[in-house]
């Protein structure tokens, strides 16, 4: 189940931290950004992150994997929804979803909806650590992030009802500049900062965008 909302709260400039706060990634390299260099970034940023944790409430608990694979360099992984689902159709998120009541955890309920969606199985992922929760006021949900690296072969298999497909794209990319932009939106009176990823032929927005420009800011930041 996707739970992406497409204008939602604008997220905050700069992460948080609590130590570990010069280790962040080289300048990137023609040949990208290497598996080994991400996840040790990753483990130290994320270990030393007072992440924004909100509390139990009305709004819906969800849960998403922000998974890194190794395509010789460091990308992340998304899923492109059909156009035939109810909600925020064609649209690009991680994969995730609701948070059941058989889930052990947060974290179980992120692999678990991955494995439903686009064949990731849970035994491949090593969890890395979390980002801040975070609401989605259009469709009521906060989602909790969880970084994983993809261990060994992977074969996507995207479910075909909700997922169409699985959309590799490298770090190294989604760190250039070029590819990042804000506009400006109202939403019941209020005004926020919404943020798009363009790759290609593709854009991530919304709260992926608010979700992965953390995580972003946190392994590139100083």
């Amino acid at each position: 189940m996707r739970v992406e909302a497409a204008a939602s709260e604008g997220g905050r400039d700069r992460p948080r931290h609590v130590h570990a706060p010069g280790l962040r990634l080289g300048p990137v390299r023609v040949s990208g950004v290497s598996v080994e260099e991400l996840v040790a970034v990753t483990r130290a940023r994320l270990g030393g992150l007072a992440r924004r944790v909100v509390p139990p409430g009305p709004l819906v608990r969800a849960a998403v994997l922000v998974p890194i694979v190794d395509r010789g360099e460091a990308h992340l992984v998304f899923a492109k929804r059909t156009d035939r689902v109810g909600h925020h159709a064609g649209q690009i998120s991680f994969p995730g979803g609701r948070v059941d009541p058989g889930d052990a955890d947060d974290l179980a309920a992120a692999l678990r909806e991955a494995q439903e969606e686009v064949g990731l199985a849970p035994a491949a992922v090593e969890p890395l650590g979390l980002l801040d929760d975070t609401e989605t006021f259009a469709t009521q949900f906060v989602i909790t992030p969880w970084v994983g690296l993809v261990r060994g072969p992977v074969v996507w298999q995207p479910d075909g009802e909700e997922i169409e497909k699985v959309i590799e794209v490298p770090v190294a990319a989604l760190l250039d500049r070029g590819s990042f932009r804000v506009e400006r939106w109202e939403r019941d009176g209020v005004a926020r900062d919404i943020y798009f990823y363009d790759y290609q032929d593709e854009t991530i927005w919304g709260a992926t965008a608010r979700i992965l420009k953390q995580y972003l800011d946190l392994v590139g930041g100083a």
